[in-house]
């Protein structure tokens, strides 16, 4: 009698526990059309959009005996929570990072995969921190930059990362657009394929329309098909496996491949996708005021982001073990990119059964439509947390894009003269996304490290010097990159000038940035950042 009467308990708690949950995210839907439009802030995802997370009678009662509890681990529940981690893991994949990995391997052979391997894990942790500041706030990055800092910062902001989007987007649309040209056989121009590619905004909000999980598959079938045509070349070029695990065991570097490491670094840091990522996961719904499940969806966010970076990390590798068999050594080493990798592979390797030119031409393409959905993607919720739009999504979605796709048209148009036009457009895009990146990076590790923001779930001492010793080194080597630009690129007094200006003015501002850290408690930071707070800036 006694063990149904605890049944029966059981099941009206789990059934109360549905109905409640099912209240809150119809109560949305009963809202008027214009009070939804009147609401104060811009939000990530609806409550009626969110992926409802299962629970069971032990969790339940776990959770209401002691809020701080985590639930045990379960496989269903990972299962759910696994997606956004996959979405980040594509700016990892994208046709800029493919163009790096081949030029690493061409040029630097094998020597460089332990830092394609370590730099994968510095992208991870700064992953993990943007998605631990969605989970614990509820909220994302633009919308918390768009609080913490005064306006003229927060649109400066919002400007950098608008034009970090548009540099990493024509890399993408133009990568899409030469693996078009290939599979056409080059009855398509590249003008035809960004024009093709373009449609991809339309393409977004069809499936949107479908719920996060239908999306989320589309984007599994793209990175799947990249893993599979990567890795059918991988096994048909045959690499040496005793240099690959020397490659990535051993570290090596020289000055003759220096600005090949240094690219491998700089191109793991995205900075749209750390604005990204703080908004995907919050797809699924988590209470932040019940502590064990905000811990509960860290952890699995944590083990699904490890798993898609690994993921990652295995595709990148795959394609500059290919280039490094192919071309290291050889007098198209230093002439190879995105525009003649595919004709180099097919003159070393021949047609065959499956001509190897077209398996590039297929990964190549999965690269590029995923890099530049989650880049519409991207596009929405950093316009709509800087800014606090209250737009329809398909028209935040045609705005975001517009923005980016005018500007790839026309240089797509007036670059496609020749492989070393694109080329040098190539360069200035991985320097326009560089000067980005402390943008990104000092932001997040500002919010993350304060109690204000996090509560409980602020970073503790030793994470935030890590975090800081990372973002430091990655600002650093890409201010090595730029250097190296700017002293072989500029000349003329008048573009001088102006350089010397823009960098005076870049610099200011990453001080202020971090003189609002808190993150070096010196004298000096700490007068600034008081001389900053007494004139309300």
């Amino acid at each position: 009698m006694s063990a149904q009467l605890r049944q029966d308990d059981d099941e009206s708690k789990l059934q109360d526990a549905k109905d409640e949950e099912a209240n809150r995210l119809l109560q949305p839907q009963s809202l008027s059309l214009s009070s939804a439009w009147d609401d104060d802030d811009e939000v990530a995802f609806e409550a009626r959009e969110k992926i409802l997370i299962a629970e069971d009678v032990d969790s339940i009662d776990a959770v209401d005996d002691n809020s701080t509890a985590v639930p045990p681990f379960s496989w269903k529940k990972l299962w759910l929570f696994t997606g956004p981690g996959f979405l980040m893991s594509i700016a990892f994949l994208d046709p800029g990072n493919l163009e790096g990995d081949l030029q690493s391997g061409a040029i630097a052979g094998y020597s460089l995969l332990w830092l394609l391997m370590w730099a994968t894990a510095m992208g991870l942790l700064v992953q993990l921190l943007s998605a631990r500041l969605g989970v614990a706030t509820g909220r994302h990055l633009a919308e918390l930059c768009r609080e913490e800092y005064p306006k003229w910062a927060g649109l400066v902001l919002w400007f950098m990362a608008e034009l970090a989007l548009i540099g990493a987007d024509i890399q993408e649309v133009i990568g899409s657009a030469i693996a078009i040209q290939i599979l056409s056989h080059g009855v398509l121009p590249l003008w035809a394929g960004v024009l093709i590619t373009a449609l991809d905004c339309f393409i977004f909000l069809f499936l949107e329309n479908y719920g996060v999980r239908k999306l989320e598959a589309v984007f599994a079938v793209l990175i799947a098909t990249m893993g599979l045509s990567f890795a059918w070349m991988f096994v048909d070029t045959k690499p040496s496996g005793k240099e690959l695990l020397m490659g990535i065991l051993v570290p090596r570097l020289s000055s003759k491949t220096i600005r090949q490491a240094v690219g491998v670094v700089g191109c793991v840091i995205m900075p749209h996708n750390v604005f990204l990522h703080s908004a995907l996961v919050q797809s699924r719904n988590i209470n932040p005021h019940k502590k064990g499940r905000v811990q509960e969806a860290l952890n699995y966010y944590s083990i699904e982001s490890s798993i898609a970076l690994f993921i990652s990390f295995m595709i990148n590798l795959f394609v500059t073990t290919v280039f490094a068999k192919g071309f290291y050594g050889t007098k198209q080493a230093d002439s190879i990119g995105l525009v003649n990798a595919g004709q180099y592979l097919q003159e070393k390797y021949g047609g065959g059964l499956y001509p190897i030119l077209y398996i590039w031409g297929i990964g190549l393409l999965a690269a590029g439509q995923s890099s530049t959905i989650t880049g519409t993607y991207a596009g929405q919720f950093i316009m709509g947390g800087f800014l606090n739009l209250r737009l329809k999504k398909w028209l935040r979605a045609l705005i975001t894009r517009s923005f980016a796709i005018v500007p790839t048209i026309v240089v797509a148009i007036i670059f496609n003269r020749s492989e070393a036009s694109l080329d040098v457009l190539n360069e200035w895009l991985n320097v326009l996304q560089s000067i980005q990146i402390p943008f990104a990076l000092i932001p997040l590790l500002t919010l993350v490290s304060k109690e204000q923001v996090m509560g409980v779930f602020k970073i503790g001492p030793v994470l935030e010097r890590v975090a800081w010793t990372v973002a430091a080194l990655v600002m650093v080597i890409n201010g090595y990159l730029l250097m190296d630009f700017f002293i072989s690129e500029v000349s003329g007094l008048l573009f001088v000038l102006l350089v010397c200006s823009g960098t005076a003015a870049y610099i200011t501002f990453i001080v202020y940035l971090v003189s609002r850290s808190g993150a070096l408690p010196s004298t000096f930071f700490s007068s600034l950042s008081k001389k900053f707070a007494d004139a309300g800036i």
